[in-house]
C-alpha cells in the first residue's frame, strides 16, 4: 500500500527499489504502493510510517499492511 513516513528527527538513508536518498528532518516522504523500500539510520532518529487501512480488528493489522516474502 501507497503511505506516507514522516522523519521527526535525525538523518536516514532511504533506499526505494534501487534509488538511494539522504533525508534530515523534519521530511515527510511519499511511499508509493509495491515499492520495496529500506531505512537506515544515520544518526538517532524517529521515525513515523503512517498507514490507512479499514481494519477494525488490531488484531489483524499487521498481517493486513505489512506483505510477506516470497
Amino acid at each position: 500500500y501507497a503511505h506516507l513516513s514522516i522523519l521527526a528527527k535525525g538523518r536516514v538513508l532511504v533506499k526505494i527499489d534501487d534509488v538511494v536518498e539522504e533525508y534530515k528532518a523534519p521530511a515527510c516522504i511519499n511511499i508509493a504502493a509495491n515499492k520495496h523500500h529500506s531505512v537506515k539510520a544515520l544518526e538517532d532518529c524517529v521515525w513515523y510510517c503512517v498507514h490507512a487501512t479499514d481494519e477494525k480488528n488490531s488484531d489483524n493489522i499487521d498481517s493486513v499492511l505489512i506483505a510477506k516474502g516470497e
